[in-house]
């Protein structure tokens, strides 16, 4: 395939949220540059904790990161331009083009955001700064692959709508719509999301992908063209469920199917299951090493067995840090760091681990001071300034690479603290370095194989976007497919 052709625009909607969009946008990055395309990723807003540094130091959502990095090229602002994360249950933190604006009540974000002029003023004008950075990126990459969010079909927000079919409209993008057959009624998901839009919106669909298929395919012949003749759409393809391809998850719902138990013969590492956990793609590289078996708990006991605890990242420190106080879980982590267990605290892990952390101004919430685990000598105190960027450190004397995304400053200028097996970093990625893994190991060299090797985490990631691609491709018309995006 020429990559001198000209594609539309394609967006992945779904009929509800987590029926594989992001995962069906990667494959299709992936698929579009091994046929010499030059795509890029693009979700105009983004909800997640699960965030990325560019490297002009600016936030974006780590789906769409992983998107470019599947597409080949460097993640920008203009992927991701508008990114929520969630503080509560009822408000969220606005990042506008990388950058944090405040925070926003839902209810407040959705009546301002349905207005894009008088009160609400130009600074709020969403619609016009997604708008504009799909045409930045737009003038730059072929095909924009984008994604839409949760269902496309939610009547009530139709008019406030900025990822979906509205973006769809500016984009002049062929809208391929996803449904899930894995939890059911994937018939009336697919028709209703349908026959709800309008119809201008209905002639955007231009294909229907049916994924997370389990068992003999054949026997959804007979689905597929009943689907067909109902919505009036093509079944481009059904995916098959799989579990042998790992790319990289951005909701912490995934995290639940995680949950593992000791294994003898492994270096044991626990992760502690914050309510507010974030950046847990920070273990991926840890969790794939075939001499680790990681798993998420907050259970007191698998912490006093575990090897290694880690406490991740999480966007309320405070809130997370009264909580492993009240289930006994910081008590336990004291006790096994005094009984010789490793400690790693990244991000607001690592400010936990420290001797206090204050929020006089409420940043966070009503929570005004702590006092940490007291592992590590620092203290910390929340700021309206949140710092992003990306990182070269050091470690044992050789380069390594991550990224900064956090709120609050502490009494150190160390990008790595450690103090008697306790290490604490501000550094997401820390753990993808091959340095940083092997020293932990060191000490439980005993338990491996003589011949084992450092996991080669960039090596194999790049193998999983291939099989990705290859597992997508080989269920999908892409002839039917490059037809429509062409036409």
């Amino acid at each position: 395939m020429s990559n001198r052709t000209l594609l539309h625009p394609i967006m992945l909607a779904g009929t509800g949220s987590d029926v594989g969009k992001s995962i069906i946008a990667t494959a299709f990055c992936r698929i579009f540059r091994q046929d010499g395309f030059h795509p890029a990723p693009f979700k105009a807003q983004n909800m997640a904790l699960n965030s990325y540094a560019t490297t002009e130091g600016l936030e974006i959502g780590r789906a769409q990161a992983v998107q470019a990095e599947a597409a080949g090229i460097p993640c920008h602002t203009d992927m991701n331009p508008l990114l929520l994360k969630p503080n509560s249950d009822h408000t969220s933190q606005v990042v506008l083009n990388g950058k944090p604006i405040g925070n926003r009540d839902a209810y407040d974000f959705w009546k301002r955001n349905s207005s894009t002029s008088g009160k609400a003023g130009k600074e709020l004008d969403f619609r016009a700064e997604v708008c504009a950075a799909f045409d930045r990126l737009a003038a730059k990459y072929n095909p924009v692959v984008m994604e839409g969010a949760g269902s496309i079909s939610e009547l009530n927000l139709r008019d406030i709508d900025l990822v979906n079919l509205p973006m769809a409209k500016h984009a002049g993008a062929d809208v391929i719509l996803v449904g899930d057959i894995d939890r059911g009624g994937v018939f009336a998901s697919v028709y209703g999301s349908i026959a709800l839009q309008t119809p201008e919106d209905r002639a955007r669909i231009k294909g229907i992908i049916i994924n997370k298929f389990r068992g003999d395919l054949r026997l959804f012949d007979d689905g597929r063209r009943m689907l067909e003749e109902i919505c009036g759409v093509p079944v481009l393809g059904v995916v098959p469920y799989y579990n042998d391809i790992h790319i990289e998850e951005e909701d912490s719902v995934s995290l639940e199917q995680k949950r593992q138990q000791l294994a003898e013969g492994k270096v044991n590492v626990a992760v502690l299951l914050l309510r507010h956990i974030s950046n847990f793609t920070d273990f991926d590289t840890l969790e794939r090493d075939p001499r680790v078996n990681l798993f998420y708990t907050n259970n007191t006991n698998d912490l006093q067995r575990a090897d290694i605890i880690i406490l991740p990242g999480t966007k309320a420190t405070l809130d997370d840090l009264l909580d492993l106080r009240r289930n006994g879980c910081a008590q336990a982590i004291v006790r096994a760091h005094k009984e010789g267990r490793t400690i790693v605290g990244i991000c607001g892990g690592y400010q936990m681990l420290g001797q206090r952390v204050e929020d006089p101004d409420g940043i966070e919430g009503g929570i005004t001071c702590l006092p940490g685990l007291g592992l590590l000598p620092i203290h910390t105190t929340m700021t309206a300034t949140k710092t992003t960027q990306q990182v070269t450190f050091l470690f044992n004397g050789r380069e390594c690479q991550g990224y900064e995304i956090h709120q609050g400053v502490s009494n150190t200028n160390e990008a790595i603290l450690q103090s008697d097996h306790c290490i604490g970093t501000y550094i997401h990625g820390f753990l993808d370095n091959t340095p940083v893994i092997e020293h932990l190991l060191a000490p439980f060299a005993d338990r491996f194989e003589a011949d084992a090797k450092p996991f080669d985490y960039i090596a194999f990631k790049e193998e999983q976007y291939d099989l990705l691609a290859d597992h997508v491709r080989s269920h999908i018309n892409m002839k039917q497919l490059y037809d429509i995006l062409k036409s």
